[in-house]
């Protein structure tokens, strides 16, 4: 029993030196520890590492899938409800290109929606029936057709450094303001083309904006138009008959130079400023050569009459522009316009 006690005794004395911590134990006392820290250690890093790879290839499956979709209803589909025209308005997605040039799908998208949004809630037409479908694939047409337009002279805008400033959008849309009755505040404008067009503020101005680029352009690259207008302003000096002035300037086709004369309309009249220019001469004097604000061509106009009512009646000499038609043209015919939808050609009469 002795024998026992002092072996046990000897055992504890020998554990408690063993344990014990001196500069010959330390580095062996630090492995022990660090030993039995590994065990919890190296399955955490490992469950962590099997959480991100399954992170990522989770978030990577669920993009794909949303892209996927967003996709399908796009380009497909041709979903146009306002949750995917809000995607095209966050993200830029071409709808077509041209000449090399970008065309937003949603710069698309608020033309063909305002069309829609006028034949249903205004002319009361049935875009779902099958007896719509032509007239459908008609405004998506020309919605398409403006859409590359306007993106193909953005392209020339920027080669030429052309830009359209606040302020020119500013008068544009203040002349849209105007009717008979006078101008109309900017609560009862913006009323007004959110119940035509269901276009917001921030979109109606976006187009104007695109209108008067496009305008801009179409001054620009027609060199001919140009110099007629400079021929009409020397020959206005000595000659005051339309006619006569067309028929000189010439031109076939849609460059042809016209002469006509309006009846009685109000000096506020939406014809391009023509009406407005009229109203500020006497009666046969004619004005100067100027753009119209519809960007159709150059005018020259002669106040005829004007009554009591505020309202002027003028004969006109128009110059076309007809270079960025044409040039816009060369570029579809040459292959250089590809469109990411499928919208048919419809000839009608809409």
């Amino acid at each position: 029993m002795k024998k026992l006690l002092r072996r046990r005794k000897n055992r504890t004395e020998d554990q408690q030196q063993s344990s014990r911590i001196t500069n010959e134990t330390v580095a062996e006392h630090r492995e022990r520890i660090l030993a039995g820290g590994r065990r919890f250690k190296y399955p955490v890093q490992y469950a962590r590492h099997r959480l991100v790879i399954n992170t990522i290839a989770i978030s990577l499956v669920a993009f794909i899938a949303v892209v996927g979709i967003v996709w399908w209803q796009l380009y497909l589909a041709q979903n146009s409800s306002t949750l995917f025209y809000r995607i095209t308005r966050a993200l830029p997605i071409p709808v077509a290109t041209v000449d090399g040039q970008n065309v937003p799908y949603s710069d698309y998208l608020v033309g063909y929606r305002s069309h829609a949004h006028y034949l249903e809630f205004k002319e009361g037409v049935n875009l779902g029936s099958k007896e719509s479908k032509a007239q459908v694939d008609y405004i998506k047409r020309e919605a398409l057709n403006d859409a590359i337009a306007d993106a193909y002279a953005a392209k020339i805008a920027q080669e030429r450094k052309v830009s359209v400033s606040d302020k020119q959008v500013d008068v544009a849309i203040e002349r849209q303001r105007r009717s008979r009755d006078g101008i109309a505040s900017v609560e009862t404008y913006n009323a007004i083309i959110l119940d035509h067009f269901d276009w917001t503020p921030e979109e109606a101005r976006g187009v104007t904006a695109r209108k008067l680029l496009r305008q801009e352009v179409s001054y620009l690259i027609d060199t001919a138009a140009h110099d007629k207008q400079k021929k009409l302003a020397e020959l206005l000096k000595t000659q005051t008959d339309f006619d006569s002035l067309a028929t000189q300037l010439g031109g076939t086709g849609k460059a042809k130079v016209t002469a006509g004369v309006t009846p009685l309309v109000p000096r506020n009249n939406q014809d391009g400023g023509l009406a407005a220019a009229a109203a500020n001469l006497q009666k046969g004097q004619v004005s100067e050569v100027f753009r119209s604000t519809n960007g159709d061509g150059y005018y020259a106009v002669r106040l005829l009459e004007s009554d009591s009512k505020g309202q002027v009646s003028y004969a006109f000499i128009k110059i076309p522009l007809i270079a960025f038609e044409d040039q816009l043209a060369k570029v579809k015919a040459g292959g250089k316009v590809s469109e990411y939808i499928s919208v048919p050609v419809v000839k009608t009469n809409l």
